[in-house]
């Protein structure tokens, strides 16, 4: 019987039970015997590997986090300690690691591929910045996250007549801050794709202020700018005391959307069907409404930035 191991590496995202639960029992239904890795790669190297059964993952579809724990591991960009990972999953008998996590999990993976092992990754961030996907798991829990938390806001700035100031994640990428900016009808989102000068906001600012608007909602990618930076430029620049709310980690925990549920079980299907058919080192990518197996060197190559279109339209729609 061939053996799968699975690991959730890096910042964790809603949907990793989800995804690890479905590929316990598609693997278990496949004929494979399942082993959790705690940690994430460092558990490699501690040999903190477990038997997955299908009662082991009940009832966790719903929960957020990871029930095999997560960590960043920078010591895993040594090659002697890839060594040392890929001779352990040897000793154990592992024929396939499934790695559930963001680029810099899959760059584990890849590492491992490179000294022989089979390995799939499994696309779950929440900042949607992956190579050879258009879309990860925990991206759509997390700006449902923050548009919920807009609302608040804008409830009581509306309150106060005020700017208000949303921080959000996204360090090298502003999908979060687009979509749930779309989404919660933001008049300004910040993002590190399409720098704009603070005295620029300050204009828009004024602007809609002068056109009636008596507060305004501004969310700002982490990657863009440090957010009280923004705060005080506003502050001195116009009539407004802005408000500053970073939501932080807020983004990360609570139970998956449907969606990301739906997505994560799809891909973890598709995942296993491939290892059946001996097909390994890609990532299950969702590209245009399909979920394919992308093989890593082609999905480099495959980068899916925010919508300028989309962009632009947040400002047309803000007046």
């Amino acid at each position: 019987m061939k053996k799968i191991a699975l690991l959730t590496s890096g910042g964790d995202a809603p949907g990793m039970n989800a995804a690890i639960r479905a590929i316990t029992r598609k693997a278990i239904h496949e004929g494979f015997s399942v082993y959790g890795i705690e940690r994430g790669f460092e558990g490699i190297i501690n040999n903190e590997i477990r038997p997955l059964h299908a009662r082991d993952v009940g009832g966790i579809i719903t929960t957020g986090g990871t029930i095999l724990r997560t960590a960043r591991y920078p010591e895993f960009k040594n090659l002697d300690v890839q060594k040392r990972a890929y001779q352990i999953l040897q000793d154990f008998g592992i024929d396939h690691l499934i790695v559930i996590g963001g680029d810099g999990s899959q760059a584990g993976a890849e590492s491992l591929m490179r000294l022989g092992q089979s390995t799939i990754t499994i696309p779950c961030t929440i900042d949607n910045d992956m190579n050879g996907t258009q879309y990860t798991i925990g991206f759509d829990t997390a700006i449902n996250t923050v548009v919920d938390a807009v609302g608040r806001i804008r409830d009581t700035s509306n309150s106060h007549e005020r700017v208000a100031i949303i921080e959000v994640m996204g360090r090298h990428a502003g999908h979060i801050a687009l979509q749930s900016g779309l989404a919660s009808g933001a008049e300004l989102v910040l993002v590190p794709e399409y720098p704009m000068p603070l005295d620029e906001v300050c204009e828009h600012i004024n602007k809609t202020h002068q056109l009636g608007k008596e507060y305004s909602i501004i969310l700002v990618a982490e990657g863009a700018y440090e957010s009280g930076e923004v705060k005080e430029y506003i502050k001195n620049h116009t009539y407004f005391d802005p408000s500053l709310t970073v939501l932080g980690y807020l983004q990360r925990g609570g139970a998956p959307s449907a969606l990301d549920a739906i997505l994560a079980a799809r891909m973890s299907e598709l995942a296993i069907d491939c290892l059946v058919q001996n097909i390994d080192n890609c990532i299950t990518g969702y590209i245009d409404g399909q979920i394919r197996a992308i093989p890593y060197e082609k999905a480099k190559h495959m980068r899916f930035g925010i919508d300028k279109q989309q962009y632009e339209l947040i400002s047309i729609l803000s007046h």
